[in-house]
């Protein structure tokens, strides 16, 4: 039973992470809000971080990263804080991972970008449990918001439901045909390429990238590699967005979550490796392409990953 609430708490905060991410990714390439981040005040600072709670609490109250997110207004507030905090980390990680916060960062600097970056981060906590959720509908048939066992209910629907749905996966893969397992395959990819476009698209053709890219070493870049693989990875296949148990029982090429992971990150960096060519063109030195399309990547893969739960 210890166990059991650990791993939900583990999976609450990687959903958590990953409605972030998803909402938050783009804001991040924006030197405008590096900019107003690294000038602002602290009081203005505060005072950001005080309005936010405002639209977190009410995210909490009816949507928020938890299945039984409690439905009282402190639990509301609890949630919407945890949320904030969740946002803040991250935004700060991914500006490291960035190099926009650097040891030679003022700190007053360091802490306004990571607060103004954070918005998006924080709100795509608030919806996580909306975003691509496969579970809406078990929430909707919950009238007492207050009773507990309606709760645990939730949740032993859910388990079963996903004992469910593996267990007609396992029949249907094993009476797939091999042209349909292909199928799905490229279906799957296809979708991680629209996905990678929709989002680095308007990305691509700003000056953000090449900024960011500049100040990469190698090392950094394969850090940038390590977190976009694991980032989708955990929206796919740790998240308990909808599909998410089907898809651990795939069959066929490229159709277990690691090769898929890989197969798909690939697509994705190639997406943005075109979009760097088509905004840019002939990037000299090569390395210097390379990096470019690495960092665009970032964003892509997570694109690519969305469009994959789309399917």
């Amino acid at each position: 039973m210890h166990d059991h609430m650990w791993r939900d708490e583990g999976v609450e905060f990687v959903r958590a992470a990953s409605g972030g991410i998803l909402f938050g990714i783009p804001l991040l390439y924006t030197m405008e809000v590096w900019s107003i981040g690294a000038t602002s005040e602290p009081r203005n600072q505060l005072i950001v971080l005080v309005a936010l709670t405002v639209p977190l609490t009410l995210l909490n109250r009816t949507e928020g990263f938890r299945i039984s997110n409690g439905h009282r207004w402190s639990d509301a507030v609890a949630d919407a804080i945890e949320s904030m905090a969740i946002g803040l980390v991250l935004s700060a990680g991914v500006l490291v991972m960035l190099r926009e916060i650097t040891l030679t960062t003022p700190v007053h600097a360091a802490i306004g970008r990571v607060v103004y970056e954070s918005i998006g981060f924080c709100l795509g906590v608030g919806v996580a449990r909306h975003l691509l959720r496969g579970d809406r509908i078990a929430d909707s048939n919950n009238p007492d918001d207050g009773n507990a066992n309606d709760d645990r209910n939730i949740k032993q629907g859910r388990s079963t439901k996903q004992g469910r749905s593996t267990k007609q996966s396992r029949s249907t893969q094993q009476g797939r045909s091999q042209p349909a397992m292909v199928g799905s395959t490229v279906s799957d990819l296809g979708a991680a390429a629209l996905g990678a476009a929709v989002i680095s698209l308007s990305i691509a053709p700003t000056d953000e990238v090449q900024h960011i890219a500049a100040g990469m070493t190698p090392p950094m870049l394969l850090i940038v590699v390590t977190v976009s693989l694991v980032v989708t990875y955990s929206i796919v296949f740790v998240a308990e967005f909808a599909g998410q148990s089907g898809r651990h029982v795939h069959q066929g090429p490229l159709q277990n979550p690691t090769a898929e992971t890989l197969a798909a990150y690939l697509v994705a960096l190639g997406t943005s490796a075109t979009l760097v060519w088509t905004f840019r063109g002939q990037v000299d030195p090569v390395p210097g392409y390379v990096a470019q399309a690495v960092v665009l990547g970032f964003p892509a893969a997570i694109g690519g990953a969305a469009g994959r739960l789309v399917v």
